[in-house]
């Protein structure tokens, strides 16, 4: 009885703690929501931010602190407010083939995705307020400082690693006491970001790595190359994504700010080479907004380049095809970059990872809705990455492979679903839930280097993505060198305590070669070929004289004036690492280029 009693104590005082934070919070946002959004824009705004995403959501609401000047964001997806799917980190998946997704597809691969779905890559894009950081797996890496420098001597003055870690710590909040510590962090930003393991794995697994001869590293630190614990755009349990840590705030503080969402910009109005307006549809009525001062293209690497073209902007035999007049002839849609990954099964002896029945626990439920703690938290499990050579060749600190782990065995559809694979496939597979693991190599620099292409002039049919994945055979040869050095640490004392192995199950395609051979796991590596969502490249940034380039180090689009684009599709090569911080950074620059200032 006493022990019921005490239960009871406990759950009454946590229900009490969890309205008094409602109320807390609902006094603190004393603001009526409803009057956030525009249903009716104006005629015209000074600054027009196309794409409200990652990095569209920084560019808006730095824009918009210069209260003398005003700013429209248009938003082709939808409201981002009283969506718990998106604000809880272990709820991932599930906003992959929803209402919040674009749901692209590649064209069919003949070097790659042999086990998908007509070998095409499913492309998840987030098509809501804050785009792919309301979807992505929250990982918080900048990229390799290499990577940067690499800009500037290709002609992008102002973008070497010197130039951008300013901007990197502007938006940061660290959260992790030691790493707060650091000067290559950020206190006080708006984008909260922290590290937040919901499993012992990760600490096996930097163990594992020290045995192996790797080094624990802060990665977004003074050496990228290690291992460690993921740092995560996470704060008090929830997503940090761009619209909740950078756009609401601004637009809640600010009447210069108008939202629309819904609203899918299908053309840039452009004026004796000058962009003067935008052409968007919304409630099924096609509209136009002038800008008086300037258009920025925030609507990523696949939407930013469509509008683009379907403006006149483009290569010129394809605007010809297309029976789209010309306005510049612009190698828009060229240079299409991914990182492009394989995975690996591990099955373990001991109840260390996080599985469905522990994400789905009615008292798990309870904590995090109470204190914003517990498995919920995972950000769907990704709670480890690291960073290697495969080569020795290669200078000490630019490593050319990742190694995620994912802290589980999630059930076989979310993986088939994940990576457009055939439910026949994870069937024989026998991918079923269970102790364990997932971890996967991770191609860092990609030579295989594809297109983006229009089906029609027809804004609201997708257009063709062709990644070319694995064409250049050095990109397969680098995510098997990597699973190499993933055998490495399961031979370590450290996860051999814990019985990790690799599930040997055969891979269909591959069973003419020996297992564990060098051919076998090529074929693996070109079986198992899953994008990791790191789409870039399309609007290249670089000097003006480069006929390969789209815009100029200050963004703006070659030949036209009042167009910017300020977005992932800008990198001339993609990072080392995933892309949201850097998108984020390239909003806080591309803010600052606008204004015509220096903010760090």
């Amino acid at each position: 009885m006493a022990v019921t009693a005490s239960v009871l104590a406990v759950v009454n005082v946590a229900v009490l703690a969890f309205l008094m934070r409602s109320y807390i919070f609902n006094k603190s946002n004393n603001v009526d929501d409803d009057d956030l959004l525009v249903e009716k824009v104006n005629d015209s705004y000074d600054y027009i931010v196309v794409g409200a995403g990652s990095a569209g959501s920084v560019i808006a609401a730095r824009l918009s602190e210069d209260r003398d000047v005003t700013a429209l964001v248009l938003e082709a997806g939808l409201d981002d407010r009283n969506e718990a799917i998106l604000s809880i980190p272990a709820e991932t998946p599930a906003t992959q083939k929803s209402k919040f997704d674009w749901e692209y597809y590649t064209e069919p691969q003949k070097q790659a995705c042999w086990l998908s779905k007509d070998k095409r890559s499913y492309w998840p894009r987030g098509r809501v307020l804050g785009g792919s950081s309301q979807m992505n797996y929250m990982a918080y890496v900048r990229g390799n400082k290499f990577d940067y420098d690499s800009w500037a001597a290709q002609g992008c003055d102002g973008w070497s690693y010197k130039d951008v870690l300013p901007y990197f710590k502007k938006s940061e909040d660290m959260q992790d006491e030691e790493l707060a510590k650091s000067e290559y962090h950020g206190s006080g930003g708006p984008l909260k970001v922290s590290r937040n393991p919901t499993s012992s794995l990760p600490s096996v697994m930097v163990t594992a790595a020290k045995e192996a001869g790797y080094n624990e590293t802060d990665y977004n630190g003074e050496c990228q190359e290690g291992f460690a614990v993921l740092q995560s755009t996470l704060g008090d349990g929830e997503r940090s994504s761009t619209s909740k840590s950078f756009l609401w705030p601004a637009r809640r503080n600010r009447n210069n700010l108008h939202i629309a969402v819904q609203a899918q910009v299908t053309k840039v109005i452009i004026e004796n080479k000058k962009a003067v307006a935008v052409e968007f549809v919304k409630n099924g009525r096609l509209q136009r907004v002038k800008a008086t001062r300037e258009i920025i293209l925030s609507a990523g690497t696949i939407g930013s380049a469509q509008i683009m073209i379907l403006s006149g902007l483009g290569p010129k035999e394809h605007l010809e095809k297309l029976q789209i007049p010309v306005v510049a002839d612009l190698p828009v849609g060229d240079n299409l970059q991914d990182h492009v990954m394989t995975f690996l099964r591990v099955l373990i002896d001991q109840p260390l990872s996080t599985n469905t029945q522990k994400l789905t626990n009615p008292w798990t439920k309870l904590q995090y809705d109470l204190f914003k703690t517990g498995y919920r938290t995972t950000p769907s499990g990704l709670e480890f990455t690291g960073f290697a050579r495969t080569q020795n060749d290669l200078e000490y600190g630019n490593p050319d492979v990742q190694c995620n782990m994912l802290v589980g065995l999630p059930p076989r559809t979310n993986i088939e679903q994940i990576y457009n694979l055939d439910s026949k496939v994870g069937e024989q597979m026998k991918w079923d839930e269970g102790e364990g693991f997932y971890v996967t190599s991770v191609l860092l620099r990609p030579q295989s280097v594809g297109t983006l292409r229009l089906q029609s002039s027809n804004p609201f049919e997708y257009p063709l993505m062709q990644p070319n994945y694995l064409t250049e055979t050095e990109d397969m040869m680098v995510i098997y060198r990597g699973v190499r050095i993933l055998q490495k640490l399961l031979k370590t004392k450290a996860l051999r305590d814990i019985g990790a192995r690799l599930d040997t199950t055969r891979v269909p395609t591959c069973s003419q070669y020996t297992y564990d051979s060098d051919e076998y796991w090529q074929c693996y590596v070109r079986s198992i070929t899953t994008t990791a969502f790191h789409h870039t490249g399309t609007c290249k940034m670089g000097e003006l004289t480069d006929p390969s380039t789209v815009v100029d180090p200050q963004l703006r689009v070659k030949g036209i004036s009042g167009l910017r684009v300020g977005d992932a599709s800008i990198m001339p090569n993609v990072i080392s690492g995933n892309t949201n911080a850097p998108s984020i950074m390239i909003g806080e620059k591309a803010a600052d280029l606008i204004k015509g200032k220096n903010s760090v």
